[in-house]
């Protein structure tokens, strides 16, 4: 084994000290300096985690490789196979965050336990003991008396054990809290989570065990830790959604064996998280009577079309400076709206409140809400509500035009399914119109879509 000493690099500049100081001497940042392993003369980087399988490494053709079928295992899960892709592939590493509280340890604890009945799974608990993991899994109702569980916050360790249990699937809770003995500083530091995940990531490609990380996030929302950890697993996935509410949507960020922005809806019970096999019904309010500043919009996440409830708000402002608010949507688009809507509708909201949300806690990303966004808008300043039965989408322009959006045959049969007679949609995407029981009027202008509502 090569022997390894430590540096400190600049995360700013990428220089280099022998020892810590306060301030980076080349560029000048503070407290930009962090712990790195630097191996001495021709010693490999982390060689102490490199011969796990025992095989060389060697130079092959790409003609010579050809592909592998990917080996993929259920969870019993099927929402959570969707946002893997189709399940878990071996050698595979996810790492999974969100908010404290929102259910990560609960959803790896059901999946593990239904994977242990058919393949060895190995829980690593580095925050609860022993006793806290089994108490949860009863209360749970989790039955999974092959499964073993490990508590040890040392990589080293937790290496040394898996090469003896040799387990098919892996969890380690919460990558935060492991740390080498390669470095002196604390378990959370940055250069701990690089140089601890780097082990596990080699450890799961050379050994094929598939090994779920949980990571925990900052207030801003974001994984803790540097952004290399996001590039070095397999796939990032985040758990969205108020811990006080009752539904969860776990979206995938990054997935090198399936779609990016899949979605998946659970909801917290007393067991634990169950699946949501009908995500719209639980995204759409159920007015008794027809209401201003509400529009019913089709989304696209990942695979799956989805029926969202857009609402809008638009109030006479007392301040100089409106205030533009937006709840699951992009805060920009939302002022680029009014902006389009104000030259080439003739609207103007420069003296208004306008206060826009998703219902349900959803996050829409796509341009897609452009439309809907918009008659919402109109639809609560005039105090006027939307006709009954009306599905909108399609995004809108710098220049007021209502450009196609993806897969809008697939949104339109979604609207069908469940009972919207009419719908507004870009002209492009009614090219191969095939849905039944739902008349679509396409627009190509933003004054035609305003002239179809007549609010």
């Amino acid at each position: 084994m090569a022997k390894t000493k430590t540096i400190y690099s600049c995360t700013q500049c990428g220089a280099q000290a022998p020892k810590w100081a306060g301030q980076c001497a080349d560029c000048g940042a503070w407290n930009s300096l962090v712990e790195e392993i630097q191996p001495e003369s021709s010693g490999k980087r982390g060689a102490r985690f490199d011969n796990y399988s025992g095989a060389t490494a060697t130079v092959q053709s790409l003609a010579d490789v050809g592909s592998v079928p990917e080996q993929r295992m259920s969870t019993a899960l099927p929402e959570f196979d969707r946002v893997l892709g189709g399940g878990v592939v071996r050698g595979s590493v996810v790492l999974i965050g969100g908010d404290p509280g929102i259910g990560k340890s609960t959803l790896l604890l059901q999946a593990v336990a239904a994977l242990s009945q058919d393949v060895p799974a190995l829980y690593v608990t580095g925050e609860e003991s022993l006793a806290q993991v089994s108490a949860r899994a009863e209360r749970l109702g989790v039955s999974a008396p092959r499964m073993q569980l490990f508590a040890e916050t040392q990589v080293e360790k937790v290496l040394e054990v898996a090469q003896q249990q040799k387990p098919q699937v892996m969890v380690i809770d919460s990558v935060q809290t492991v740390y080498t003995e390669q470095l002196q500083s604390a378990p959370g530091a940055v250069g701990q989570l690089r140089e601890s995940t780097a082990a596990l990531v080699r450890f799961a490609k050379q050994s094929g065990t598939a090994i779920f990380l949980i990571g925990h996030v900052t207030k801003e929302g974001t994984l803790a830790g540097p952004r290399v950890l996001e590039h070095m697993v397999d796939t990032v996935l985040y758990f969205e959604g108020d811990s006080g509410s009752r539904y969860r949507v776990l979206r995938a960020m990054k997935n090198r064996f399936g779609t990016v922005n899949e979605l998946g809806v659970f909801a917290m019970t007393e067991k634990g998280l169950r699946m949501v096999t009908n995500p719209s019904s639980i995204f759409l309010s159920r007015h008794e009577a027809p209401v201003p500043g509400s529009v019913i919009m089709v989304t696209r996440e990942g695979t799956r079309p989805m029926l969202v409830e857009v609402q809008a708000l638009v109030d006479e402002s007392h301040i100089a400076n409106p205030r533009r608010v937006t709840l699951g949507l992009e805060q920009n688009r939302l002022a680029m709206l009014l902006a389009v809507l104000h030259r080439h509708g003739g609207i103007a909201t420069y003296d208004q409140d306008v206060f826009v949300n998703v219902v349900g806690g959803m996050r829409v990303t796509e341009t897609g809400a452009d439309l809907a966004v918009v008659l919402a808008i109109l639809s609560s300043l005039r105090n006027k509500p939307l006709p009954d039965g009306l599905v909108v989408f399609g995004e809108i322009g710098l220049a007021g035009e209502i450009r196609p959006v993806p897969n809008g045959q697939e949104r339109l049969r979604e609207a069908a399914k469940h009972g919207f007679k009419h719908a507004i949609a870009p002209h492009a995407n009614l090219a191969k119109h095939d849905a039944e029981g739902i008349e679509v009027s396409g627009v190509k202008r933003l004054a035609e879509a305003l002239e179809q509502i007549r609010v």
